[in-house]
């Protein structure tokens, strides 16, 4: 996968650059991201903190100010990490964009049937809704905004994205070659089927509820290659 493009660029939220005496600090739990750790703990707990935000308000929506208040911090304090929020935003997608190819490229290194590698690719997408839930909803939320930006920080989105579905589609392709999966369903169709009904979940899936991860992977599994309904299948709708 390419890896992101660190290109310096111009500051965002200019405003919020220079430190004011003045500026509101947060008061409660959330730990103060310079008071200890080394930098790199440092920055990521910003990351962390930042992604969150993003979630819940949008990407636009979000100031580099309303970052460094949800750290502790003063917001010059915060250019000392990153330049814009735009390098923090790069670093939350790529993390996870890289993280999920390179699980996929091992699943689809399994010397496996199609239906047994599709299946660990369906498990894999799953598992990604806790560790990269904001990720993914910034994904959803921004993806048009952060593609329309000038230059072209933010093309390897495009192309991880051309990655995947590319994998998707061999090996749906693969399995019907194999006589495991029916000729007749349109594999690009079924592809965004599948990587819908993933993605769509984190805006429903909540950690630590009756459901974890692994048992709605299953469950898939199972209505993806069983169906629903019982006995023959009629081919009536």
């Amino acid at each position: 996968m390419n890896t992101r493009k660190n290109a310096g660029g111009a500051v965002a939220d200019t405003a919020d650059a220079t430190s004011s005496p003045g500026a509101p600090k947060r008061q409660g739990g959330t730990r103060r991201a310079g008071s200890s750790g080394s930098a790199s703990e440092r920055r990521d707990h910003l990351v962390k903190l930042a992604a969150e935000l993003f979630a819940r308000k949008g990407f636009q929506a979000t100031t580099v100010r309303e970052i460094a208040d949800e750290a502790g911090i003063l917001s010059g304090s915060l250019y000392h990490h990153f330049d814009s929020k735009e390098t923090i935003v790069d670093e939350v997608l790529s993390t996870f964009l890289k993280d999920l190819i390179g699980r996929y490229r091992a699943a689809l290194d399994d010397s496996s049937d199609a239906r047994t590698v599709l299946s660990e690719m369906v498990r894999i997408g799953f598992s990604t809704l806790e560790p990269h839930r904001a990720a993914i909803t910034v994904m959803q939320n921004d993806w048009n905004y952060l593609r329309s930006l000038p230059g072209d920080r933010f093309d390897y989105l495009i192309k991880a994205e051309d990655e995947v579905e590319r994998m998707w589609i061999e090996q749906i392709k693969r399995g019907q070659a194999e006589g495991l999966f029916r000729p007749d369903a349109d594999p690009k169709l079924t592809y965004r089927m599948i990587r819908d009904t993933i993605w769509v979940a984190v805006r429903w899936f909540r950690p630590g509820g009756r459901l974890n991860t692994a048992t709605l992977a299953e469950h898939y599994i199972t209505v993806l290659f069983d169906g629903l309904g019982t006995g023959e299948r009629t081919g009536q709708t």
